[in-house]
């Protein structure tokens, strides 16, 4: 039975929307039980000193991820293994895999031996708090999690180029339900730790979901002596990757550590809002980027420029529309969303009301976020690998520019103006929201800068997202309203006291959004709606995907 059941979650999907669809239901499941661990955190911990010791701590490996771990990528390792043999395809991935363990073994014991001086610049409140012991040992045991992760996504990349597209996305769900047991289980045995253990053993599982692809397809990976002449290739092909994934990374880490010494709860309420931010763009970017990756990885090999620029101007197409509705919907509803994932517990309403903010800055880069995921395939897929990296790196200094000029020279009234504008104006520690601002305008910079630069690979794509920008911002409007007006009536029904009242009312109200924005964009007939609304039939469930029976544009 679980080898059946295995089978049919492993099943090939093809088709660009088939693929983005599947991903996006199934990412949705995933992003749900990351919700769950938010809630869980919340619950336990609210936005406070302890939570914001583990947030901070993390941002430590998410670098040493970008930097170490991703110096043999996905994206690279794909295009190399599409078509080998299957011999030449283990021995790639053998040397890979044991290139990462070296090399990622090294870096962490490395920051491991200078955790304490480390922190201490990064975050000299924490450290100076009477958790700074097990601040310090989690951090270290937490630099074990991107060598996991690093070689769960070299292997993945066999199960994307066999389109196991199910597992991909299946993935960060195990990797989350190991977060919630460390926290729920082992928290209260060990402290800060046990969530770190809880983490390691969710990384375990995202690596082992991939391992019966890899053994039906005979390429598991062994550990050998990497040479540096098969993996030279890759690490080289992959640095501009690495090193643009670093620069995010160390953005966020400079941001966050300018939270830690704003109010107590800062970080906190600053990681909730860019998680809950995380599901829109999981499912609508990451969805369309990572189904189209493949295809354009492959019309770029055969020299196909019609075909990649097809690929690319759909993909974006699709990415632009569904992120403004989204947009639309987050700023009606953010209180109800905040109250519903993580309004419990510990978590206060000065706590809700602070997110809820931190959430509607964030999502107004939804569409810019969306964007940079597709363009840097493009960018890699067409062998322009470090645009991505200079982008990230001038988006990066814009940001810390623009936090560190409006938290200490600010424009005259201006924190105060955007606070009242998102009703926080009296909630302690509201200077925060400026520095989710500065994180939006960055990610602007570094999309639209993106946009210019494929002007020659693909003419005509900025005015090719025009028609879906208006429609897109047309309908989210509308339904914004309307999401507003049906809150507005609801409003008189039962007092929102409870999680049930608020997500009932969250619920219909977001419902009535959506049909008016599927009713608005049937009216402009929609080409991106259309295809969605085809693409959805196309699909008799989540484990098989029909494919077309004629061949389709990708």
């Amino acid at each position: 039975m679980v080898e059946r059941l295995f089978g049919k979650l492993s099943a090939p999907v093809r088709g660009l929307h088939e693929a983005a669809s599947v991903l996006a239901l199934l990412t949705l499941a995933s992003q749900a039980l990351a919700l769950l661990r938010d809630r869980t955190f919340a619950h336990l911990f609210g936005a406070g000193p302890t939570l914001d010791l583990y947030y901070g701590a993390f941002r430590i490996p998410d670098v040493v991820f970008a930097l170490v771990a991703s110096l043999v990528s996905a994206y690279v390792l794909i295009p190399r293994l599409a078509g080998r043999e299957r011999r030449e395809a283990r021995e790639l991935l053998s040397h890979s895999v044991s290139f990462l363990l070296i090399a990622g073994g090294v870096v962490g014991a490395v920051l491991a031996a200078y955790a304490p001086q480390l922190l201490a610049l990064l975050y000299p409140d924490f450290v100076a708090s009477p958790y700074a012991d097990e601040f310090i040992f989690l951090t270290r045991l937490l630099l074990i999690q991107p060598i996991i992760l690093g070689i769960s996504g070299a292997i993945a990349s066999v199960t994307q180029v066999h389109h196991r597209f199910i597992l991909v996305a299946l993935s960060p769900a195990l990797y989350n339900l190991g977060i919630i047991f460390g926290a729920l289980v082992l928290y209260p045995i060990w402290g800060l730790p046990g969530i770190g253990i809880g983490v390691l053993l969710g990384a375990l599982a995202h690596a082992a979901l991939h391992i019966p692809v890899l053994a039906a397809v005979q390429v598991l990976p062994r550990l050998v002596i990497p040479s540096w002449r098969i993996v030279r290739g890759v690490v080289r092909d992959s640095i501009p990757r690495s090193l643009a994934l670093g620069a995010g990374s160390l953005t966020l880490l400079a941001l966050t550590a300018l939270a830690s010494r704003m109010a107590p709860g800062s970080v906190s309420v600053f990681t909730f809002a860019i998680n809950l931010e995380a599901v829109p763009l999981a499912l609508i970017g990451a969805s369309y980027a990572v189904a189209a990756f493949p295809a354009l990885s492959l019309h770029s090999a055969n020299d196909d420029r019609d075909s990649f620029a097809r690929t690319l101007l759909i993909s974006a197409r699709h990415i632009t529309l569904w992120s403004l509705i989204f947009l639309g919907l987050i700023a009606v509803l953010r209180a109800h969303i905040v109250r519903v994932i993580l309004g419990t517990g510990a978590f206060d309403w000065d706590a809700t009301r602070l997110t809820a903010a931190l959430l509607v800055v964030f999502a107004a880069g939804l569409v810019a976020q969306g964007l940079i995921l597709l363009f840097s395939r493009a960018f890699y897929a067409a062998g322009m690998s470090w645009q991505p990296l200079i982008y990230q790196a001038v988006g990066g200094m814009v940001t810390l520019a623009l936090a560190a000029s409006l938290l200490t020279a600010p424009l005259a009234g201006f924190v105060e103006w955007l606070a009242a504008l998102l009703r926080i104006a009296d909630v302690p520690g509201a200077a925060i929201v400026v520095v989710a601002l500065a994180a939006s305008a960055g990610q602007w910079v570094i999309a639209l800068w993106s946009l210019v630069a494929l002007k020659k690979a693909v003419p005509g794509l900025a005015p090719a997202l025009v028609r879906p920008f208006a429609h897109g911002a047309l309908a989210a409007v509308v339904s914004a309203c309307a999401t507003y007006v049906t809150l507005y009536l609801e409003g008189g029904i039962a007092p929102l006291t409870t999680l049930l009242a608020v997500f009932t009312e969250g619920l219909v109200a977001g419902i009535v959004g959506l049909a008016v924005a599927a009713g608005v964009l049937t009216l402009l007939k929609n080409e991106e709606f259309i295809d969605f609304v085809r693409a959805l039939r196309r699909i008799p469930g989540v484990a098989r995907v029909v494919p077309p029976a004629a061949p389709e544009s990708p």
